[in-house]
């Protein structure tokens, strides 16, 4: 008796220690890389000219970065945020990205498939329910590239007055379901933003998040994106602009609560070279899922564009020789998206062989081609190629 009493006091002792003895701490997160210094840099002079033309004139308004691997050859920033203000843009404003956002969705998906938590090859009715029977053979892979037959938002009737009307995610899904596909999946290629909103669906069941917070958490807060997230009134966006006739003319109405997964994200020219950096330096996805991000998923028969050959078509990324379109040419491969929506027109590319990083963002939509070329100048400035001096037609 009196060995089993020791035996329940020393026991006891052990629970009360081990219930004071303090608990170790966490281990502190790495620091973030610490980023370039948020100021104006020109080295790349024939690029710096031709914006000092077209900013001087109006022709461009927005912002340019060019960065080889960290080390930025050139941002600068021409225009003004808020024509009614007199407010110059900032090297630090926050740009509607549009359909440039499409990315960050398909990371999201890729992010859960290297957690275990889901497989592009999940069929799409495992995360919707009710899911509709013509969505059965709809794999997530079919949505991420554009193959599943689901109509876009503008092929629907009634689209000029979605266009205007806030809507949820769920009443988003809903209305999606009630139309017929357009083909089979995975038989054709058509771009389709409401394939990207149910995505952003999948992303909400499978994490248990809303989309806007599962992207906080996994990608901007970690990466010290802090001029990144979700549009809504009060995120300081620019303002965005048309040319309609006489002066630009500002366009408010954004509602991008119908994009909320294809194009609902603001950011800045430094958060996205944090985010290519990251991408497709190996820091967010795993080499597999990287791979599968910016394979070409066409189907075989996928013809070529407008004469020229067409992109691979990836994950939220497009591949191809955007320098074919410009004057003198050059054939480099890019890893790009573009955006436009209410105001804006936006192209981030990426050239992987000589690590060049060109992000261009504008606050007029309507200066498409001056973007696009914009572009290609800074590529190819920076990979020692001829500078281009048009488009080529």
């Amino acid at each position: 008796m009196a060995v089993l009493a020791a035996l329940f006091i020393l026991a006891a002792g052990l629970v009360a220690w081990a219930t004071v003895r303090p608990v170790p701490e966490a281990p502190a997160p790495e620091p973030l890389p610490p980023r370039p210094p948020l100021v104006v840099v020109q080295d790349l002079p024939q690029l710096t000219e031709q914006l000092e033309r077209w900013g001087g004139s109006g022709a461009f308004t927005g912002g340019v970065l060019v960065a080889r691997g960290d080390q930025v050859l050139f941002r600068q920033v021409y225009g003004e945020a808020d024509r009614s203000l007199g407010q110059p843009l900032a090297l630090d404003s926050r740009f509607r990205l549009a359909s440039v956002s499409k990315q960050f969705t398909a990371a999201a998906i890729l992010r859960l498939q290297d957690e275990g938590v889901l497989s592009v090859d999940d069929p799409l009715c495992r995360w919707v329910d009710p899911c509709p029977e013509a969505w059965a053979p709809i794999r997530l892979h079919h949505l991420l590239s554009h193959t599943s037959g689901v109509p876009d938002l503008m092929a629907r009737p009634g689209w000029g007055v979605r266009r205007v009307t806030a809507a949820t995610p769920d009443e988003l899904t809903a209305e999606s379901a009630q139309y017929r596909l357009q083909f089979p999946p995975g038989t054709k290629i058509r771009y389709n933003n409401a394939a990207y909103n149910l995505l952003g669906h999948v992303v909400q069941q499978a994490s248990g998040l809303p989309l806007r917070d599962y992207l906080r958490d996994a990608f901007f807060a970690p990466l010290g994106m802090a001029d990144t997230g979700y549009e809504d009134d009060a995120s300081g966006v620019v303002m965005g602009y048309a040319n309609l006739g006489g002066p630009p003319s500002p366009q408010p109405n954004h509602n991008v609560s119908i994009i909320f997964a294809a194009g609902a994200l603001y950011s800045t020219l430094d958060d996205l070279l944090v985010w290519n950096r990251a991408l497709h330096g190996g820091g967010l996805l795993s080499p597999e899922s990287y791979a599968q991000m910016i394979a070409d998923h066409a189907p075989a028969d996928t013809p070529d564009e407008r004469g020229r050959p067409r992109r691979d078509w990836g994950y939220g990324l497009f591949t191809n020789s955007l320098g074919r379109q410009v004057r003198p040419d050059f054939l480099d491969r890019q890893i790009y998206h573009t955006g436009s929506w209410s105001g804006f027109r936006n192209l981030i590319t990426h050239q992987p062989d000589g690590d060049v990083t060109v992000i261009v963002l504008s606050n007029n939509f309507h200066q498409r081609e001056a973007v696009f070329l914009l572009s290609q100048q800074g590529m190819a400035e920076a990979l020692g190629r001829p500078f281009p001096t048009a488009m080529n037609r």
